[in-house]
């Protein structure tokens, strides 16, 4: 009984959280009954430590520390395998969309990589309106104290053409950052 989990009603504060992430996803966690193919068809689930279903499970019975606080919700790719494959329409991948946004308002990311790779990642779309690979390598390995980790990598890449020296800039590039802007206007970061 020591790992039992005690079940209480929600808090009125626990309800607010649950109606905005599902307002945020566009999508009831109420609708899930468990059947778990979203779990089955999830590239991901393998690295996860609650698959999807069972962050799904953890919002239904309002154990919402849980749910923000799994690594799962980073280690999703928003593929939406799990969307598609969702009998009663559950739009999975936006959940955890909604999940990774409140647990980045509420400073609640256990490992800081992984927000220091979400800074370096949207900082190169900002820029270039996509993937800058060795710009993003080097901010990320520079803000987490790793400066040479793949400095050995680098030189074969860039030989066979998979990574360029200089960024390449996307026609639209204003548009990606009206983009930015209006995300920075509603709250995003």
């Amino acid at each position: 009984m020591e790992n039992a989990v005690k079940l209480t009603p929600a808090s009125e504060e626990g309800r607010q959280l649950l109606q905005h992430i599902e307002q945020e996803a566009g999508t009831s966690v109420n609708l899930c009954y468990q059947c778990g193919k979203c779990s089955a068809g999830c590239p991901a689930a393998f690295a996860m430590d609650y698959p999807p279903r069972q962050i799904i499970r953890l919002l239904q019975l309002d154990l919402f520390d849980d749910a923000l606080d799994a690594g799962s919700i980073w280690i999703c790719a928003s593929c939406e395998t799990c969307t598609a494959r969702c009998p009663r329409g559950v739009d999975i991948a936006s959940l955890m969309d909604a999940l990774r946004r409140e647990a980045l308002r509420q400073g609640r990311i256990n490992d800081k990589k992984v927000a220091a790779f979400n800074k370096a990642f949207l900082n190169g779309v900002k820029s270039f309106g996509r993937t800058y690979e060795a710009g993003l390598t080097i901010q990320y390995n520079l803000s987490t104290g790793q400066l040479f980790k793949d400095a050995a990598l680098g030189l074969p890449m860039m030989k066979r053409g998979k990574v360029g020296i200089m960024p390449h800039k996307i026609e639209g590039r204003e548009a990606i950052k009206k983009i930015f802007a209006r995300s920075e206007q509603l709250g995003g970061e």
